[in-house]
């Protein structure tokens, strides 16, 4: 009996050390941009960028990404994988801008509204958080009204 205890209190133990043992954070990756009215050539670069990228040579893929951009302006896809490259460079504030231009391009774009990469810098659409007082910045007087 003590045997069958004693398995049995090792099992939990293991299977609670395998429950609360933290994911490894998704690798995110760069995105195919979408054929429909993108030049060829910033496909052939944005999977150039992907193939740097995913090689860990970040400051090529940025360069790649920067190219398929100006080639594609207007491509959610586009700005989301140069803020990859950026990001992965430690260029945090830059990286900011070129997600949110990404989402801001492609509405839709789940993958680009959900990724983990995007949200550390929040929701575009909401209003920045202000120090100032909710009803205005006028004093409080006694009686509540006017002076």
């Amino acid at each position: 009996m003590k045997y069958l205890s004693f398995v049995l209190a090792v099992c939990v133990a293991i299977t609670g050390a395998a429950c609360s043992s933290k994911p490894k954070a998704k690798q995110l990756s760069p995105l195919a941009l979408m054929e429909g009215g993108v030049k060829p050539q910033a496909i052939t670069l944005t999977e150039q960028g992907t193939h740097a990228y995913q090689a860990k040579q970040f400051e090529e893929a940025k360069g790649y990404f920067a190219q398929a951009m100006a080639a594609a302006p207007q491509s959610g896809q586009a700005h989301y994988n140069y803020a990859l490259a950026l990001n992965a460079l430690g260029d945090a504030e830059a990286a900011r801008q070129h997600f949110l231009e990404a989402a801001n391009l492609a509405p839709g774009d789940k993958v680009i509204w959900d990724s983990p990469a995007l949200a550390p810098f929040g929701n575009p659409t909401s209003p920045k958080a202000y120090k100032e007082h909710p009803y205005g910045t006028s004093r409080p007087t006694i009686g509540g009204g006017p002076r």
